[in-house]
Protein backbone atom coordinates (compact mmCIF):
# COMPACT_ATOMS: atom_id res chain seq x y z
CA UNK A 1 0.00 0.00 0.00
CA UNK A 2 1.63 3.27 -1.37
CA UNK A 3 0.23 6.71 -1.76
CA UNK A 4 1.83 10.42 -1.48
CA UNK A 5 -0.99 11.32 0.54
CA UNK A 6 -0.53 11.17 4.63
CA UNK A 7 -2.33 7.79 5.73
CA UNK A 8 -4.93 8.28 8.55
CA UNK A 9 -3.99 4.76 10.44
CA UNK A 10 -3.12 4.03 13.60
CA UNK A 11 -2.78 0.51 15.50
CA UNK A 12 -2.95 -0.98 19.46
CA UNK A 13 -0.88 -3.59 20.49
CA UNK A 14 -1.57 -5.34 23.75
CA UNK A 15 0.02 -8.36 25.27
CA UNK A 16 -2.62 -9.60 27.44
CA UNK A 17 -5.33 -12.02 25.52
CA UNK A 18 -8.62 -10.54 24.34
CA UNK A 19 -7.56 -7.28 25.83
CA UNK A 20 -7.39 -5.17 22.23
CA UNK A 21 -11.31 -6.18 22.24
CA UNK A 22 -12.37 -4.07 25.64
CA UNK A 23 -10.21 -1.33 24.26
CA UNK A 24 -11.56 -0.90 21.16
CA UNK A 25 -14.95 -1.13 22.59
CA UNK A 26 -14.66 1.72 24.89
CA UNK A 27 -13.13 3.52 22.17
CA UNK A 28 -15.61 3.47 19.96
CA UNK A 29 -18.56 4.06 22.87
CA UNK A 30 -16.94 6.98 23.51
CA UNK A 31 -16.11 8.29 20.01
CA UNK A 32 -20.15 8.06 18.92
CA UNK A 33 -21.10 9.48 22.13
CA UNK A 34 -19.00 12.33 20.47
CA UNK A 35 -20.56 12.04 17.45
CA UNK A 36 -17.78 10.79 15.59
CA UNK A 37 -19.40 8.46 12.87
CA UNK A 38 -17.99 5.11 13.43
CA UNK A 39 -18.11 1.87 11.00
CA UNK A 40 -16.49 -1.69 11.47
CA UNK A 41 -16.31 -3.77 14.29
CA UNK A 42 -15.34 -4.34 17.75
CA UNK A 43 -15.57 -7.43 19.43
CA UNK A 44 -17.15 -8.98 22.92
CA UNK A 45 -16.05 -12.25 24.26
CA UNK A 46 -17.88 -14.28 27.30
CA UNK A 47 -17.46 -17.65 29.02
CA UNK A 48 -19.86 -19.96 28.77
CA UNK A 49 -19.87 -22.21 31.72
CA UNK A 50 -18.55 -25.20 31.43
CA UNK A 51 -16.01 -24.55 28.50
CA UNK A 52 -12.81 -23.15 28.52
CA UNK A 53 -12.56 -20.99 25.60
CA UNK A 54 -15.05 -17.91 25.46
CA UNK A 55 -17.65 -16.83 22.81
CA UNK A 56 -16.64 -14.13 20.13
CA UNK A 57 -19.34 -12.17 19.36
CA UNK A 58 -18.28 -8.33 16.71
CA UNK A 59 -20.83 -5.68 16.70
CA UNK A 60 -21.30 -3.95 13.37
CA UNK A 61 -20.59 -0.07 13.95
CA UNK A 62 -22.15 1.76 14.88
CA UNK A 63 -25.83 0.28 15.98
CA UNK A 64 -25.35 -3.38 15.11
CA UNK A 65 -26.43 -6.09 14.67
CA UNK A 66 -24.05 -8.25 16.89
CA UNK A 67 -22.84 -10.89 14.96
CA UNK A 68 -21.03 -15.21 17.15
CA UNK A 69 -17.67 -15.10 14.89
CA UNK A 70 -16.93 -18.27 17.18
CA UNK A 71 -18.03 -21.94 16.30
CA UNK A 72 -18.66 -23.70 19.26
CA UNK A 73 -16.87 -26.89 18.41
CA UNK A 74 -16.80 -28.68 22.00
CA UNK A 75 -14.61 -28.79 24.50
CA UNK A 76 -11.80 -31.13 22.74
CA UNK A 77 -11.52 -29.39 20.04
CA UNK A 78 -8.22 -27.58 18.57
CA UNK A 79 -7.35 -25.15 16.23
CA UNK A 80 -9.07 -22.07 14.76
CA UNK A 81 -12.78 -21.33 16.00
CA UNK A 82 -13.65 -18.57 13.81
CA UNK A 83 -16.42 -18.67 11.25
CA UNK A 84 -15.35 -17.50 7.95
CA UNK A 85 -19.03 -17.14 6.95
CA UNK A 86 -20.07 -14.81 9.92
CA UNK A 87 -16.29 -12.77 9.42
CA UNK A 88 -17.62 -12.42 6.01
CA UNK A 89 -20.90 -11.12 7.37
CA UNK A 90 -19.59 -8.21 9.32
CA UNK A 91 -16.66 -7.38 6.52
CA UNK A 92 -20.10 -7.00 4.19
CA UNK A 93 -22.27 -4.67 6.65
CA UNK A 94 -18.68 -2.60 7.22
CA UNK A 95 -18.24 -2.58 3.04
CA UNK A 96 -21.68 -1.05 2.44
CA UNK A 97 -21.73 1.25 5.46
CA UNK A 98 -18.24 3.04 3.68
CA UNK A 99 -20.71 4.75 1.16
CA UNK A 100 -22.32 6.96 4.29
CA UNK A 101 -18.78 8.96 4.41
CA UNK A 102 -18.21 8.11 8.67
CA UNK A 103 -15.42 10.01 9.90
CA UNK A 104 -13.46 6.52 11.26
CA UNK A 105 -13.49 2.72 10.54
CA UNK A 106 -12.22 0.38 13.73
CA UNK A 107 -10.73 -3.01 13.26
CA UNK A 108 -11.39 -4.99 16.15
CA UNK A 109 -8.47 -7.45 14.92
CA UNK A 110 -5.75 -7.82 11.89
CA UNK A 111 -6.39 -11.37 12.00
CA UNK A 112 -4.97 -14.24 10.14
CA UNK A 113 -7.75 -13.39 7.38
CA UNK A 114 -6.13 -10.21 6.79
CA UNK A 115 -3.03 -11.02 6.80
CA UNK A 116 -3.26 -13.68 4.16
CA UNK A 117 -5.55 -10.87 2.08
CA UNK A 118 -9.14 -11.64 3.32
CA UNK A 119 -11.51 -10.25 6.12
CA UNK A 120 -10.96 -6.82 6.54
CA UNK A 121 -8.01 -5.85 4.63
CA UNK A 122 -9.51 -4.96 1.73
CA UNK A 123 -11.84 -2.29 3.59
CA UNK A 124 -9.01 -1.20 5.45
CA UNK A 125 -7.58 0.21 2.00
CA UNK A 126 -10.38 0.89 0.69
CA UNK A 127 -11.34 3.50 3.29
CA UNK A 128 -7.88 5.08 3.41
CA UNK A 129 -8.65 5.11 -0.61
CA UNK A 130 -11.14 7.07 0.53
CA UNK A 131 -9.20 9.31 2.93
CA UNK A 132 -10.90 7.71 6.11
CA UNK A 133 -8.86 7.41 8.86
CA UNK A 134 -8.48 3.69 10.49
CA UNK A 135 -8.08 2.53 13.92
CA UNK A 136 -7.10 -1.66 14.00
CA UNK A 137 -6.45 -4.02 16.65
CA UNK A 138 -3.67 -6.20 16.00
CA UNK A 139 -1.33 -8.78 17.90
CA UNK A 140 2.07 -9.86 17.97
CA UNK A 141 1.36 -12.78 15.85
CA UNK A 142 0.25 -10.25 12.93
CA UNK A 143 2.30 -7.59 14.03
CA UNK A 144 4.75 -7.89 10.75
CA UNK A 145 2.20 -9.00 8.38
CA UNK A 146 0.41 -5.53 9.22
CA UNK A 147 3.34 -3.54 9.61
CA UNK A 148 3.92 -5.01 5.28
CA UNK A 149 0.47 -4.37 4.63
CA UNK A 150 0.45 -0.50 6.13
CA UNK A 151 3.90 -0.33 4.74
CA UNK A 152 5.33 1.45 7.42
CA UNK A 153 2.59 4.20 7.41
CA UNK A 154 0.19 3.27 10.42
CA UNK A 155 1.05 4.98 13.85
CA UNK A 156 1.38 2.65 16.79
CA UNK A 157 -0.98 3.85 19.90
CA UNK A 158 -0.37 3.61 23.22
CA UNK A 159 -2.75 0.50 24.41
CA UNK A 160 -5.06 3.32 26.81
CA UNK A 161 -8.26 4.68 25.41
CA UNK A 162 -7.12 8.10 26.61
CA UNK A 163 -4.26 7.93 24.24
CA UNK A 164 -6.39 6.69 21.43
CA UNK A 165 -9.26 8.87 21.86
CA UNK A 166 -6.79 11.50 21.48
CA UNK A 167 -5.60 9.95 18.10
CA UNK A 168 -8.97 10.30 17.37
CA UNK A 169 -9.98 13.38 17.78
CA UNK A 170 -7.15 14.63 16.25
CA UNK A 171 -7.74 12.85 12.83
CA UNK A 172 -11.26 13.01 12.62
CA UNK A 173 -11.11 17.03 13.62
CA UNK A 174 -9.02 17.34 10.80
CA UNK A 175 -11.66 15.75 8.81
CA UNK A 176 -13.82 18.43 10.00
CA UNK A 177 -11.32 21.60 9.07
CA UNK A 178 -11.19 19.94 5.64
CA UNK A 179 -14.87 19.53 4.74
Amino acid sequence: MSRETNLEIAYTLVTGRGQTDPLLAQVAESALKQRVKCIGCVQYNSMPENLRLCDMDVKVLPDGPMLRISETRGPEARGCRLDPNALETAVALTAEALGAKPDLLIVNKFGKHEASGRGFRPIIADALEKDIPVLVGVNALNEDAFSEFASGCAELLHADVNAVLTWVSTVTGKRADAA
